[in-house]
């Protein structure tokens, strides 16, 4: 069995108290979660959208990361467009490669990015303690890799990364900075890994995402950052957890399920992304021959525990910063949607 991701006392390690503070307006953002999924419960990403993570070691051969300047729409440099003045302005902007990334990197021949746009990839040095994540990574044709982002950090540290070490200006996208999740958590946290399904217990948060997430407003620890463009909506880094005292039985569970909601209870999961609906993260493994999800772990299988059996519980401090709704068009869509305002108005 491989050690957890992080620290024994990291924040991703870390059980929910008993009687945790209940946020405010819990009951308002298991509203907006019914509003977001008309499943009325978790889905769970296994086959795309989510991420892939390769085990590497010092005889894995190394690759040089060129820069990507792509976004979802393919739009080339217009993901770059709230950050222009401050590249400008700015020679050593990292332009989405945080310092200390790029050069030497692992990449195993068989590493596949996760298949959808935005294209993750993590690459794990049990030995020597280091991960490597990258969001939109493409292997060229030639043989060369290319990535909009990417960070190096310390596997075995905290997993929440410093904001006082990024330069950010309100209004920025954190990928610009290295982080490859919106929120700017680590991709490897919340996981759920397939090791961990097999010996049957999750000894750490989830990691979930909705399509309400907040403006310019976000949890710190874990987040750093946010990309939601829903006026009170659920602040990127929030923590869910589902009712400890719920009887699992009830819900005609699988053992698998059971492992899953389970971790949902004693450690909750934290909103780290923007998604399409409501979902909770499980490893990609199409390019490891040895394990499957199939057979093992239905996508909807947790759908059967409704969002009213989960409560908001209250973790680190709300900053208001954050990522204007501009340019990814589904968070213009609901941004749109929820203040009303014409589509050719951009909020500054």
């Amino acid at each position: 069995m491989k050690k957890r991701f992080f620290s024994d006392e990291s924040f991703w390690n870390t059980k929910i108290e008993i009687n945790p503070k209940i946020v405010a307006r819990s009951s308002h953002f298991i509203d907006l979660l019914y509003e977001a999924d008309q499943e009325k419960g978790f889905h769970i990403n296994l086959h795309s959208w989510t991420i892939p993570v390769y085990e590497v070691t010092k005889d894995t051969p190394t690759f040089h990361i060129g820069k990507r300047m792509m976004q979802h729409t393919g739009e080339g440099k217009a993901f770059y467009m709230n950050s222009k003045n401050f590249i400008g302005s700015n020679k050593n902007h990292p332009l989405g490669h945080a310092p200390g990334f790029g050069v030497d990197v692992p990449i195993p021949e068989e590493a596949i990015p996760d298949k959808e746009s935005d294209a993750h990839m993590a690459l794990i040095d049990y030995e020597q303690g280091i991960v490597w994540d990258m969001w939109a990574a493409e292997k060229k044709p030639d043989g060369t890799w290319w990535s909009c982002t990417g960070i190096r950090y310390d596997l075995n540290g905290s997993g929440v990364f410093d904001p006082a070490e990024f330069g950010i200006h309100n209004g920025e996208s954190i990928h610009l900075y290295g982080p490859s999740r919106a929120s700017g958590v680590p991709i490897i946290a919340g996981l759920i890994m397939h090791d961990e399904i097999m010996e049957g217990r999750i000894e750490h948060k989830l990691a979930c995402a909705c399509s309400m997430v907040g403006l310019l407003e976000h949890c710190y620890p874990p987040a750093i950052w946010t990309d939601g463009a829903v006026p009170n909506g659920i602040p990127e880094g929030a923590l869910i957890q589902l009712d400890p005292g719920l009887d699992l039985d009830t819900y005609d569970l699988t053992r698998e399920e059971k492992i899953i909601a389970r971790a949902l209870q004693e450690y909750g999961a934290v909103f780290t992304d923007y998604s399409g609906g409501v979902t909770l993260y499980g490893e990609g493994l199409w390019a490891n021959k040895d394990k499957d999800w199939d057979g093992l772990l239905d996508e909807n299988g947790l759908r059967k525990i409704p969002f009213d059996k989960y409560r908001f519980v209250e973790t680190g401090v709300t900053m208001e910063k954050g990522m204007v709704p501009m340019p990814h068009h589904h968070l213009f869509k609901a941004y749109h949607e929820k203040t009303g305002l014409p589509e050719n108005i951009i909020i500054k």
